[in-house]
């Protein structure tokens, strides 16, 4: 009895496996003609390197320097911020999908939740990290409750 229960299960289990079959074939399709493309027209362009061609090309503007020079620190700190309340985003998202069955704690959370990434923004403001036109060491120069940057100075 045994033997036969496992065979159901393992004929159902095939079954279930055989209804992705034709996504399977699909994807292997894609990826077949993906790679066919891209040897086909690697194999058929026309190579003819020019320095324009050659050169590094970066939003259409012209290379006057060295392409080794280092991107501001603000550059970096827009990016960490970014993926911080993206991050946010995707929690709310995963609350708001839930909201029914949560009641009324999952609202407190979410509104604790969401007052802390209030004052987080808050906090990120206040020091100038979303200040472009800053000059460089004059955001950190203020202590608190000292004053504003052009009195120190």
């Amino acid at each position: 009895m045994a033997g036969s229960y496992s065979a159901k299960v393992e004929r159902r289990v095939v079954l279930e496996l055989g209804d992705y079959l034709p996504i399977l074939v699909m994807m292997v399709l894609a990826a077949v003609f993906a790679g066919v493309s891209l040897v086909v027209s690697n194999l058929l362009s026309y190579k003819r390197p020019t320095p324009e061609k050659l050169a590094p090309y970066e939003c259409g503007i012209i290379t006057e320097e060295d392409a080794v020079n280092r991107f501001p620190v603000k550059f970096y700190l827009v990016a960490i911020l970014f993926v911080i309340f993206d991050v946010e985003i995707i929690f709310l998202f995963a609350w708001a999908t839930r909201f029914d069955q949560l009641g009324w704690l999952g609202v407190g959370a979410v509104g604790v939740f969401t007052l802390l990434i209030a004052e987080t923004l808050g906090y990120v403001w206040k020091r100038g990290a979303l200040d472009w036109n800053v000059p460089r060491r004059a955001r950190y120069r203020e202590e608190p409750g000292a004053g504003s940057v052009e009195e120190a100075a």
